[in-house]
């Protein structure tokens, strides 16, 4: 498995080389005559164990307000409440030996224009001595929704799936639905997307593959929705609508994302797992 390990690692860290080129080049495109923005990129470790990555944040740039791009390969032993909640999954040992390894890549996007979505991915592998799997999904979040944008979100999300799984966009579709949920709003953060988590259908090379088509889907279905919305005109009315729904992913992010609690208890930088918090928002 070390070699299946360094591959999945390094597939996402090139994932991640991509995305930050292909947003830095958004940005050249983008409207306006201030300088583009450009990603920084800072070297990240765990408090303890092993392991770290790259934090990469762009902030006010000429699309993008806030974007986190991260990468991170991380190893060591859970600390006993990851334990506990992984061996309450079913993680196969994990009750008797909490080492583990995990690598993936994560971005969340909140942009200038009210107009053009803000928008989440991330790709991951875990390894324990007892078990492997593969996670991730990506979920559009609009403050103004348009639905040729989620028509269009959705139907590469599911292209992506179909080519790996007859099942995998409905099953996948429905866990976004359920997971991106805010229950103390009664309401999704977003449109939605795919999710899915403990993927190990006996086939490394298959759930490895179905991963990479997650990920390479990513830009196809995001990129087009923020070149054409990131010039469209807006007014002050439109501005609060987009601080008070960052107001819900924030929430949502702080109270119920499974990654933001991992990230914390398993002592990544704490910078780099909050990453995903808009710069500003507001609460009615």
């Amino acid at each position: 498995m070390d070699m299946e390990r360094r591959q999945a690692a390094d597939w996402f860290h090139a994932l991640r080389d991509r995305i930050v080129a292909a947003f830095e080049a958004l940005e050249d495109r983008g409207p306006g005559t201030t300088a583009p923005g450009r990603f920084e990129v800072t070297p990240t470790t765990r408090a303890e164990d092993g392991g770290g990555g790259l934090m990469s944040v762009m902030r006010g740039g000429r699309v993008f307000e806030k974007v986190g791009v991260n990468w991170s390969e991380v190893h060591g032993t859970l600390a006993p409440r990851a334990q506990a909640a992984m061996a309450a999954r079913g993680v196969p040992g994990m009750a008797e030996d909490p080492r583990f390894w995990a690598s993936g890549i994560s971005l969340v996007a909140h942009m200038q224009n009210p107009h053009a979505p803000a928008v989440h991915m991330n790709t991951r592998m875990f390894w324990t001595p007892g078990a492997w799997w593969f996670g991730g999904g990506a979920d559009l979040n609009p403050c103004i929704e348009y639905a040729e944008d989620t028509a269009h979100f959705h139907g590469t999300l599911r292209d992506a799936c179909t080519a790996h799984g007859a099942d995998y966009y409905d099953r996948f579709k429905a866990w976004a639905d359920e997971y991106f949920f805010i229950p103390h709003r009664g309401r999704a953060r977003g449109v939605g997307g795919i999710f899915y988590d403990d993927l190990n259908t006996g086939s490394w090379a298959a759930d490895f593959a179905f991963t990479r088509a997650v990920g390479e889907a990513f830009l196809p279905a995001f990129l087009p929705l923020a070149e054409q919305r990131m010039a469209t005109p807006f007014d002050a009315g439109d501005r609060d609508r987009q601080l008070v729904h960052r107001g819900l992913y924030a929430e949502y992010n702080l109270v119920y994302d499974r990654g933001t609690k991992f990230g914390l208890e398993t002592g990544h930088n704490a910078d780099a797992v909050l990453m995903s918090l808009p710069p500003l928002a507001r609460w009615p």
